[in-house]
């Protein structure tokens, strides 16, 4: 995992816990990020690849000081080298701040919450090049007005049924956010927007998660908004023409001690239900939580 402050120098690191005997854990950092090239303050969670290599990204620093995507992997003497595979420059992104995503052929998605060609944020493309470099290219660069696109995608993107789909934290029809698609044309990514949210419809606010797929449906969180304006769980099911139908789950803050304000995803269970984490709850310092069909 991570963590954004703290370390050697102050920027945060990456770290490893193993069990042991007893029950107890070994703490290790693998990487101090110390404000160079490599990057500074990584955050959202980490991914691997088949060959063990780890990838995440930091929401400062690098080369242009703008966060990077780095990459981890373990020596033959058993330390762990970092590398920063793209340091964003503002024009391709800036401030990455969630985990990234792998597809078949080891390309990385992702997104920054600015930058990009209307400052608004982007979803990106990291490839693998000739002579181990790596390629970025931006797939789309959001633009809130006058086309009520989504802006400031706070939560990363994921690949469901050869799309990648994700959430803006602000814009959309109604400057609440929303759910967007891109789909891979022959020209390239075509982005739509599926769901704006509209606090006053009472259907959600300010996504800042990922959206988790179960079957043909899409679900996730909204971190205001509701009927108390305290968040939602949210589903979106596929209807004809392309359109999606959004429907409300649940309310958070309806009732004394409930949870409030979520800000991560949600997780599917073997049972069934889902489960996330948010502020909240009975004594008011956060919650973890059970949406039960």
């Amino acid at each position: 995992g991570v963590a954004t402050f703290g370390g050697t120098y102050g920027y945060g690191v990456v770290f490893e816990l193993t069990p042991s005997s007893g029950g107890a854990w070994t703490y290790t950092v693998l990487h101090n990020f110390n404000k160079g090239g490599d990057g500074e303050y990584p955050v959202g969670s980490l991914i691997f690849d088949t060959s063990g290599k780890l990838y995440g990204v930091t929401s400062g620093g690098g080369a242009n000081k703008n966060g990077t995507v780095f990459q981890l992997r373990k020596s033959s003497g058993g330390t762990w080298i970092e590398t920063a595979l793209h340091s964003f420059n503002g024009t391709d992104g800036s401030n990455p701040t969630k985990a990234l995503v792998m597809d078949a052929s080891g390309t990385l998605y992702g997104t920054t919450y600015n930058g990009g060609a209307h400052s608004a944020g982007t979803v990106f493309e990291l490839a693998r090049g000739t002579g181990g470099t790596w390629q970025e290219r931006v797939l789309h660069s959001f633009f809130p007005r006058p086309s009520h696109d989504g802006s400031n995608p706070d939560g990363g993107v994921i690949l469901f049924s050869g799309n990648l789909y994700g959430t803006t934290y602000n814009g959309g029809a109604y400057g609440y956010g929303t759910v967007f698609q891109l789909v891979k044309q022959s020209t390239g990514w075509t982005e739509s927007v599926i769901h704006s949210f509209n606090q006053d419809g009472i259907d959600g606010a300010t996504p800042r998660a990922n959206l988790t797929p179960v079957g043909s449906n899409l679900y996730g969180t909204t971190s205001a908004g509701g009927t108390i304006f305290d968040g939602t769980v949210f589903k979106l099911t596929p209807a004809t023409g392309g359109s999606w139908t959004e429907s409300v789950l649940y309310s958070f803050g309806g009732a004394s001690g409930d949870a409030t304000f979520p800000s991560g995803g949600l997780f599917l269970y073997s049972d069934g239900n889902l489960y996330g984490t948010a502020q909240g709850g009975a004594y008011g310092v956060g919650s973890v939580y059970e949406i039960t069909p």
